[in-house]
């Protein structure tokens, strides 16, 4: 009786890791779509015609960038995982107002990099809702460009700054095949720590720029395939 408990015992240490790993993957990699709506930080259309003395409101600014979001993730236990999250948007900040027709305006550009702990709940359902707490840091970047079809051109300066972002987000997969999965959404209020004042002081250095944020509350949607090892 005891060789048989003993047996028995070793026959299920054996055979659990295998089907832990058969129901919870040990490496996911995502790739997909993005949306992110960017905090100004106070920077508008106004406040760009005021700081650089335009007469007439010739400028806009824009809040929603297109871009793309990937990540690995490594997990540990069927509900403790670590990911590393890699995201790019792109697109013009600085834009025309209705009443211009400006030409030169500079494109720019924004990346993050983040790591941290996630919490999946896994169950027979297709379905694995998920939390994150992500850390790391962001870069904005503008180019160089001369602004036409002002009453004096203005030009911008290639600026880049990089800095600490945190990114607090849940999403949800739903299961295809025993590998693939789909992303049905994943929201993070992906916050940065950019001096809008600074930034843009150095855009622009003929400008005058007060009272904009250094702290922004970014929202990041992003959708695609999970695949799974």
């Amino acid at each position: 009786m005891t060789r048989l408990v003993m047996a028995v015992a070793l026959i299920a240490v054996s055979v659990f890791p295998l089907i832990a790993q058969d129901s919870t993957p040990r490496v996911q990699a995502f790739g997909g779509y993005s949306l992110f709506h960017a905090d100004n930080g106070g920077v508008n259309g106004l406040t760009l015609d005021e700081d650089l003395r335009e007469p007439n409101s010739p400028f806009g600014t824009k809040d929603n960038f297109m871009g793309w979001n990937a990540e690995g993730q490594y997990n540990a236990t069927r509900i403790l995982g670590i990911a590393v999250d890699g995201g790019g948007r792109y697109g013009m900040p600085i834009t025309e107002s209705r009443f211009s027709k400006l030409a030169g305006l500079p494109n720019g550009n924004g990346y993050s990099l983040l790591v941290g702990p996630v919490l999946s709940y896994r169950t027979k359902s297709k379905l694995t809702p998920f939390i994150h707490a992500l850390f790391g840091y962001d870069r904005v970047t503008v180019n160089a460009s001369t602004i036409t079809g002002l009453s004096v051109p203005v030009s911008s300066t290639a600026t880049t700054f990089t800095d600490f972002a945190l990114a607090l987000g849940a999403g949800v997969d739903y299961r295809v095949l025993r590998m693939f999965s789909i992303r049905l959404a994943q929201v993070d209020d992906l916050e940065t720590t950019h001096n809008l004042n600074h930034f843009y002081g150095t855009v622009f250095p003929t400008g005058v720029f007060e009272g904009l944020g250094t702290h922004e509350r970014n929202v990041r949607i992003s959708t695609g395939v999970v695949v799974s090892f």
